[in-house]
């Protein structure tokens, strides 16, 4: 006989565009978020664009009752921006660098320095083993000479490896984080199907939000209208995505998105809309033991298993076909910018 139990978990999303003395009302804004994350109940927590680790513990002071658990990614010279809150106990912490990051001279773009990666975290969910990722890949700037086209797909690629290098042991798989990519783009196809990672906004049994999705939005006060040419109205670049494995279902009851005001206040939280995804996890445990569909593919192309106690600390070595498809992308000579 099989024993079936339902655990609620609600992911938050947002890029707080937290650039210090460039971001505008950086300072006010951070306690907004704070003020909203402390009284919305959400499990877990997942920012990018923290820059500076002041703001980033001014919030794990206001979330120290409602999110208890938190961890910084560091990274590069200004940091990963990467952060993540939890009302669980988090077990287990590790940030892999992505190898390509544009490129140095660029340096009024900001990303070379940044240090675009993934974090990982473990966390116990009613009882069940989950991997959480948050991550930032590099901005597109311009969609038309996409300079950075190649940096983002090997991204994705490396993102993609490290998943499935690091949650075979793992019930339940999300990810969250602006992936400056939209649905269709190959980096984001190349992500969700080697992964298997579902769009909660795809899976979604109620939506409340942005149409389409959009999660960089013409009408929010912070967007300059000319940026999103040619999609007048905006573009969804923001993601939650799940998996389960065999013995764990994952449904997404409920989605939603901020619509760029905030009411009572004279500005959005961010530049970026904000999603939350109401997880449904359904497990199943068979009497004899199983084993996960992750297990089942280990020597697949689709699945491998490298860890020991929980703890996976692999770091994933760029492989030939990463150089491959970077130099298939990349012009031999990139454009710089006049200037």
């Amino acid at each position: 006989m099989a024993s079936a139990d339902c655990v609620g978990v609600r992911v938050f999303s947002l890029n707080c565009w937290g650039i210090p003395y460039l971001s505008k009302h950086c300072s006010q804004r951070y306690q907004m978020i704070g003020e909203m994350l402390s009284k919305n109940e959400h499990d877990i927590v997942l920012l990018q664009e923290v820059w500076s680790e002041k703001d980033y513990l001014y919030l794990k002071k206001q979330l120290s009752n409602s999110h208890p658990y938190s961890h910084y990614y560091k990274s590069g010279v200004i940091g990963s921006g990467l952060a993540i809150f939890s009302k669980h106990r988090i077990y287990d912490t590790f940030l892999y660098r992505y190898s390509l990051n544009g490129y140095p001279y660029m340096a009024h773009h900001g990303d070379w320095f940044g240090g675009k990666a993934v974090g990982m975290a473990v966390v116990n969910l009613g009882g069940l083993t989950a991997n959480i990722y948050v991550t930032h890949l590099h901005a597109e700037y311009s969609r038309e000479k996409d300079t950075y086209l190649a940096h983002r797909v090997v991204q994705a690629w490396e993102l993609q490896e490290f998943i499935r290098h690091t949650s075979a042991g793992a019930d339940v798989v999300i990810l969250g984080g602006d992936l400056n990519m939209h649905p269709e783009d190959l980096g984001c196809r190349l992500l969700r199907s080697y992964t298997g990672l579902r769009d909660s906004y795809l899976e979604t049994a109620k939506f409340d939000g942005c149409e389409n999705g959009i999660t960089l939005i013409a009408d929010n006060t912070f967007i300059n209208k000319k940026e999103l040419i040619p999609f007048e109205t905006g573009i969804r670049i923001d993601y939650i995505l799940f998996k389960g494995t065999s013995k764990t279902h994952i449904y997404c009851d409920f989605m939603s998105t901020t619509k760029g005001s905030v009411p009572d206040h004279p500005f959005p939280y961010s530049d970026h809309e904000a999603l939350t995804a109401q997880l449904r996890l359904k497990f199943n445990i068979p009497a004899e033991t199983g084993s996960d569909e992750l297990s089942k593919t280990r020597d697949s192309p689709a699945g491998y298993s490298n860890g020991h106690n929980g703890k996976i600390m692999r770091k994933i070595d760029v492989t030939f076909d990463t150089y491959c498809l970077f130099f298939v992308l990349v012009p031999s000579h990139p454009p710089r910018e006049a200037g």
